[in-house]
């Protein structure tokens, strides 16, 4: 992830003060029932590429386009983790 962001397989997601990042609370890094590895492979992609974006937003100057990319944005990453998800557990 970015600067400040680790993903230690030991110690499970969050940033190096155990709080959870902005993409892994987007796409509910913890929540996987099955304990699925493709799972959680989808999801840490996800919160990867959203907490990239939050990053970026975070560092420019606000403006009401970017808000709305942003949040357009994030929106279309967490839609993305959720089918990459369904498409991943499908039983039927």
């Amino acid at each position: 992830m970015t600067d400040g962001n680790v993903m230690d397989p030991k110690n499970g997601p969050g940033n190096v003060n155990g709080e959870l990042t902005f993409g892994e609370k987007l796409v509910g890094i913890s929540f996987n029932p099955s304990s699925d590895g493709k799972v959680d492979k989808a999801k840490r992609l996800c919160a990867e590429l959203a907490d990239l974006v939050n990053d970026e937003y975070l560092s420019q100057p606000e403006s009401m386009l970017r808000t709305q990319l942003f949040n357009h944005t994030a929106g279309e990453i967490l839609n993305a983790q959720m089918n990459a998800v369904k498409v991943l557990t499908l039983k039927y």
